[in-house]
């Protein structure tokens, strides 16, 4: 039976180790291409760099210097939006939460029942009336588009912090309030620290998400004033449409390094707020 289980267990890792390597090789291929020609990207995008196709670092600063955008305004348009809509996106719907569980309403389980609706709506369904009403609302901007990121980032966070906060003891809560606490001074001082798991979960994975959005912007914002990087990668084409492969490459491995060293970093933030949240609640 031991044999039986270990030699199992074997065929397992090995399966599991070559869905790995399948799952790693479009970022290797990334690597390998943002350092190649664009000449030898589009003969063989599987191959090494050779002496004859290797080329340092000119792809890329091709990328970052290509046409009239500067890259590093679009690096800061993504940076400010990531940020602020997952600082919103925590706040509002860890609050939003707090008042789910603890009111017993008919208005509280509907506006949680929705919000878990809006998680299983494409967003395809709604993507041309979401543009059409950005623009109508001023919603087009970088310092506004945080808000209809709020609206699409609120089912999941609100699914899971929902969870974990109704593992709180009710009683810590009464004993703030008897002390004087207020309800907002109650949630920031009393309930928003316990929350930290689940707050750095949901903060990751919508961290990730807002980072790598590219159809949300793009249908949003003003794209001859402002570009993401996920679109500013899109408008590297030269004349007659063409594409520099190795720039584009080169740009794509600068965008996702910071999520990779992000996600690595709090990867054990993410599993535990998961069974914080699913488990205790």
């Amino acid at each position: 039976m031991k044999k039986h289980y270990s030699k199992g267990s074997n065929i397992l890792t090995a399966i599991f180790v070559v869905v790995g390597l399948l799952w790693v090789f479009p970022i290797i291929a990334v690597v390998i291409n943002s350092f190649k020609t664009n000449a030898a990207v589009n003969l063989n995008a599987f191959a090494l760099p050779t002496k004859e196709t290797f080329t340092g670092f000119n792809n890329f600063v091709k990328g970052m210097t290509f046409g009239n955008y500067p890259f590093w305004k679009s690096v800061g348009y993504s940076l400010f939006i990531t940020v602020a809509s997952t600082a919103l996106i925590l706040v509002g719907t860890s609050m939003s939460a707090w008042y789910i569980s603890r009111v017993n309403s008919t208005f509280s389980k509907l506006f949680y029942y929705l919000c878990l609706f809006s998680m299983v709506v494409p967003f395809q369904m709604v993507m041309f009336t979401l543009s059409s009403t950005a623009d109508s609302l001023k919603l087009n901007t970088p310092w506004t588009i945080p808000i209809v990121y709020l609206g699409f980032g609120a089912g999941l966070a609100i699914f899971m912090f929902v969870g974990f906060v109704k593992s709180i003891p009710l009683e810590i809560e009464e004993a703030a309030v008897i002390d004087g606490c207020n309800p907002i001074r109650t949630f920031f001082s009393v309930v928003l620290p316990m929350l930290k798991p689940t707050m750095i979960s949901v903060g990751v994975l919508e961290i990730m998400w807002v980072w790598n959005d590219y159809l949300l912007p793009y249908l949003v914002l003003d794209r001859t004033k402002y570009m993401t990087i996920p679109i500013h990668i899109q408008y590297l084409k030269g004349s007659y449409g063409s594409v520099d492969l190795g720039a584009t490459m080169a740009l794509i491995l600068l965008s996702i390094i910071p999520v990779i060293v992000f996600y690595l970093t709090c990867q054990k933030h993410i599993i535990k707020g998961v069974a914080a949240g699913a488990v205790k609640g």
